[in-house]
């Protein structure tokens, strides 16, 4: 019940910040995009914020940490873990999410809501399907990949401002909510339009990003 509910916040507030976006003549300030004070600028290469999410295919449990490459562009390095009874072995993923969220809206003094992040991500897993028995299947019985996966992400990201850094660097701490595919899900779809919809193909990820 508590999944389904976080479910439905985040998938609502997208919707709930477009249509004030559209109700009032001026955007209220947006207090969690303002530029950071002097002196306390990050370099491209400095960790933004840390993530911590569960599902989307990166692992049951799956953390890390982000980079701003540029204004509304992040990119995420994960490690995730699967316990054996899940999977039959043990598995650990590491995987890079490249995210874009071309708009901010404010909802409140202290909230806001990216209403879209699109992008892509790239995970290569260590410890595949039945690696602890060699010779299991004939070679070429596993025709694809069974370490890496690619796909597309779709998503947004509600946030609530925390109080400023010591050196004036604002911050936020963020729940999103991702759905995502991958490169085989898609062979399957389209190979099986008749026996598979688009719901059975896609994964979902919830998670919560906090600023550094």
């Amino acid at each position: 019940m508590l999944y389904r509910l976080i479910l439905a916040a985040l998938v609502a507030a997208p919707l709930t910040a477009s249509a004030s976006s559209f109700a009032v003549a001026a955007p209220a300030p947006d207090t969690t995009g303002a530029a950071p004070a002097a002196g306390s600028a990050r370099r491209w290469y400095q960790p933004a914020h840390v993530v911590l999410q569960t599902g989307g295919g990166l692992g049951m449990v799956a953390g890390g940490v982000g980079f701003s490459l540029k204004d509304r562009l992040d990119l995420d390095i994960l490690v995730g873990y699967v316990p054996e009874k899940y999977a039959g072995s043990a598995l650990s993923l590491a995987s890079a999410k490249l995210l874009f969220s071309p708009w901010t809206l404010p909802l409140s003094p202290k909230l806001s809501v990216k209403p879209l992040s699109v992008g892509g991500y790239f995970s290569y897993t260590h410890g595949t399907l039945n690696d602890e028995e060699p010779n299991q299947y004939q070679p070429g019985y596993y025709w694809f990949s069974t370490d890496t996966r690619i796909g597309p992400l779709l998503g947004s990201r509600l946030s609530y401002a925390l109080p400023p850094t010591a050196s004036g660097r604002h911050r936020n701490l963020s729940a999103y909510y991702e759905f995502s595919t991958n490169d085989l899900y898609l062979v399957s779809y389209v190979q099986n339009t008749k026996s598979l919809s688009p719901a059975d193909i896609l994964t979902l990820s919830l998670g919560l990003k906090l600023d550094i």
